[in-house]
């Protein structure tokens, strides 16, 4: 069994993190079952945010009575300090607990620092004061925020996207934690779905001794996989890297995350569905894919206005407009039998 130890934290964690922002879609019931199912199996950190609906309720439900037993992360979208009180004392009142281990700032726009006039470093302060949180976190996708979190020194862990696709940047930011000691959690190892080998995923982020990996889990299929890495966990082969390598040129670097922060779109387009159509009609079952409500998603591009509001909300820096033209058109020709899958 392999453990990660959260930088200067001192949380030392199975090798495999729950991430809680899935179970939003299932029943309270199902849920319960499948986090209790988690913890049995050696899962012992799990993540959430205020922003995933119920998420913090079902975590509640399921760990209330043992709370002791597990780590819990949580995160604030909050921009003012009014907002992150009310925002902690909402989750903690959801997960049943009076403290969380580790409260993050949930993808901020900019680095929360004391002076910097938001209030929200002085108030996460504050908050560990009263032993509300234990730790201090923040989450990212932008690299310069990220990058500016590290040189802070104000922070103990970094959440951020990392998986076998990632470039550089990507790679850059995870030795700077290591070298800052500095918590690394790899959200979106399966890049938010468009990775559909596990194994590959796990092998590739089992090299990094020091980065906690969080899969989004909804099904138990799902559960089960990860919970067979445990004991059995996947190492760096020759045909692992085949896979990667393979879907590393598939994909390129001109592809979307779905993280979804180009969102809302002014005319209604699900952007993070349709700028990345072409990679999930060819990766997952196509016909979950040709739907009605799914061309109907799709015709939304036509009212597309170019306006470039989603672009420049992309973190990875994508010309989004070009996406939605280029995977509607293959996705028409798809429809019509002219592009084969």
């Amino acid at each position: 069994m392999t453990h990660v130890t959260l930088g200067s934290t001192g949380i030392v964690v199975n090798k495999n993190g729950f991430g809680a922002l899935p179970i939003q879609r299932i029943s309270k019931e199902a849920a319960v079952v499948l986090l209790r199912r988690a913890y049995e199996g050696g899962m012992n950190f799990f993540d959430t945010a205020r922003f995933y609906t119920d998420s913090e309720k079902k975590l509640g439900e399921a760990f209330g009575d043992m709370r002791d037993e597990i780590y819990l992360a949580t995160k604030t979208m909050a921009l003012t300090a009014e907002d992150f009180w009310d925002h902690l004392e909402t989750s903690l009142k959801a997960l049943k607990t009076d403290h969380v281990d580790l409260y993050q700032f949930h993808n901020p726009p900019f680095c929360p620092k004391p002076g910097d006039g938001s209030g929200l470093y002085e108030a996460m302060l504050e908050a560990k004061a009263q032993g509300k949180i234990r730790h201090i976190g923040i989450t990212n996708h932008r690299l310069g925020v990220a990058h500016e979190a590290i040189d802070s020194g104000l922070y103990e862990t970094l959440q951020f996207p990392f998986c076998y696709l990632a470039t550089e940047h990507e790679l850059e930011l995870v030795e700077k934690c290591k070298k800052a000691n500095m918590g690394f959690i790899a959200m979106k190892g399966l890049s938010g779905g468009l990775l559909t080998n596990s194994a590959a995923a796990y092998a590739f982020l089992a090299q990094f001794e020091h980065v906690l990996p969080i899969w989004g889990i909804q099904r138990e299929e799902e559960l089960d996989e990860f919970l067979s890495y445990i004991d059995n966990p996947p190492t760096m082969t020759e045909e692992i890297r085949a896979v990667i390598a393979g879907d590393k040129e598939e994909l390129g670097a001109d592809f979307c995350r779905a993280c979804g922060y180009c969102m809302p779109c002014p005319v209604g387009i699900e952007i993070n569905t349709c700028a990345r159509m072409s990679q999930l009609i060819r990766r997952s079952p196509s016909e979950l894919q040709l739907t009605p409500e799914v061309q109907a998603k799709m015709k939304k591009v036509e009212e597309c206005k170019h306006c470039n509001a989603c672009k420049k909300k992309c973190p990875f820096g994508l010309d989004t407009p070009a996406l939605l033209e280029k995977n509607y058109e293959d996705y028409k020709g798809i429809l019509d039998g002219k592009v084969k899958l």
